[in-house]
Order: C-alpha cells, then sequence, then structure tokens
C-alpha cells in the first residue's frame, strides 16, 4: 500500500474511533470525572488525558498538515480505543463507569450512536 493510502486508511479508522466532536472533548477533559480516572505518573496528569489533548491538537490540524508522527499516533489512538472497547464487560452498563470515562479522554463515548 502507498504511504497516502496508509495515511487515509489511518485516518478513517482515526475519525471512526474518535467519535467525539472537539468541543464534546474539551468539555470532557475539563471534567473532574475525566481528571479522576486513568493511569498518573508521579501524581500527574493522566496518560488518557494526555492523549486526549493531544487527539485535540491534530484534530485542530488540516489533514495536508498532518505529520508522520501524527498518523503514528492516529494508531495509536485507534488500537487503545479498539482494545478498551473489548474489555467494557458490567460496566457498559454504567454510564459514569471508570471504563467510559477512561474511553471518553481518549474521545471515544461508548454510548454515542
Amino acid at each position: 500500500m502507498a504511504k497516502s493510502e496508509d495515511d487515509d486508511k489511518t485516518w478513517a479508522e482515526f475519525n471512526e474511533a474518535v467519535n467525539m466532536t472537539p468541543a464534546a472533548l474539551r468539555k470532557h477533559l475539563d471534567s473532574e470525572e475525566s481528571q479522576a480516572v486513568g493511569q498518573k505518573t508521579d501524581g500527574g496528569e493522566s496518560t488518557g488525558h494526555k492523549e486526549g489533548r493531544r487527539i485535540l491538537a491534530i484534530k485542530d490540524k488540516r489533514k495536508t498538515d498532518l505529520s508522520e508522527d501524527d498518523y503514528a499516533h492516529m494508531r495509536k489512538v485507534v488500537s487503545y480505543v479498539h482494545r478498551h472497547l473489548a474489555q467494557g464487560g458490567k460496566a457498559r452498563q454504567d454510564p459514569d463507569s471508570p471504563w467510559r470515562m477512561s474511553l471518553m479522554n481518549w474521545g471515544h463515548d461508548p454510548l454515542k450512536t
């Protein structure tokens, strides 16, 4: 597959996995629920919260301005969302579950159809 075909596939998969609008993701990242979940290093910001900010930076760019690093990060986001969705279990029934809040930090709301 040519680079542009890989990029097009990544772009499509990323936009499917990140199903929250930038405004909705920003609002979520500002919430206490968002900041309370996820693995934190040195008691600071969680990994997922940092990812949400990076996703917003990518979403703010035009497709033609995306770098190879952006595309690599988009693939990481797609992989995480797919993996995390498979782990929902009983948490899928609770709209306030840490599982859902964590996914939302990565730009995916599992309750959104």
